[in-house]
């Protein structure tokens, strides 16, 4: 190899040294940067965590805890924890001091759902679910959602520790809501009348330890 060889196969190594030195710089600063850049988070699900370090986490309530809404505390008796393909929520047998029994529904669709459901008598003229529009106690009502779901019970719920129920849910202009539900082989339907809560008006007071099947509601996967 002469000199003028030896020169140029100097140089190239050089260069190549060079740029493996600069590739490797770059890609340490992309690692960097990339390490460095925060997260990307939901500014409501922050809120919701917020409001839930100061009134508690509806998603997690269970026999046993204690709910305070409007200023009234209740006990949560049962549980009812329903899924329906990819979805999922769960409902709340409450009552108080002097008997009084009521529904708290809790659900993420996608944003947290809280509705107190007040059971109905049966009217003396039935009202069958189905139709796209009903009335009710002078009231319209329109299809919101049906279907069939399972559920698992926990506590005290009046019902099997597992099975199915069809329901049909109904709105009005007002936004209050009519349900439909039969719980198993049942042809009768139960009604309830639901209003929606605000985040601000329901404080838990948790008392029992989580259980295995105490898990958050919403769109599973």
């Amino acid at each position: 190899m002469n000199g003028a060889t030896a020169y140029l196969v100097a140089a190239i190594g050089c260069v190549i040294a060079v740029a493996g030195v600069v590739v490797a710089v770059l890609a340490l600063r992309s690692r960097r940067k990339q390490a460095a850049r925060p997260a990307e988070r939901d500014p409501f699900r922050a809120a919701d965590n917020d409001a839930d370090a100061l009134r508690g986490d509806p998603r997690q309530l269970r026999p046993g805890d204690v709910v305070e809404i409007r200023g009234s505390s209740y006990g949560v008796r049962g549980t009812l924890r329903f899924t329906e393909g990819s979805w999922g929520w769960s409902e709340h047998l409450l009552d108080d001091a002097r008997g009084a029994k009521l529904w708290l529904s809790v659900e993420e669709d996608p944003d947290l759902e809280l509705v107190l459901w007040t059971a109905l008598p049966t009217p003396d003229e039935p009202v069958l679910p189905g139709g796209t529009r009903i009335e009710y106690d002078g009231q319209h009502y329109t299809l919101d959602e049906s279907g069939r779901a399972s559920y698992t019970a926990a506590g005290t719920t009046g019902l099997d520790p597992t099975g199915t129920v069809r329901y049909h849910d109904y709105l009005d202009g007002a936004g209050v809501r009519l349900s439909f539900s039969a719980y198993g082989s049942d042809t009768d339907w139960d009604m309830s009348r639901g209003e929606l809560l605000t985040r601000a008006e329901v404080l838990i007071y948790g008392q029992a330890p989580a259980g295995p099947d105490d898990k958050p509601t919403g769109r599973a996967g």
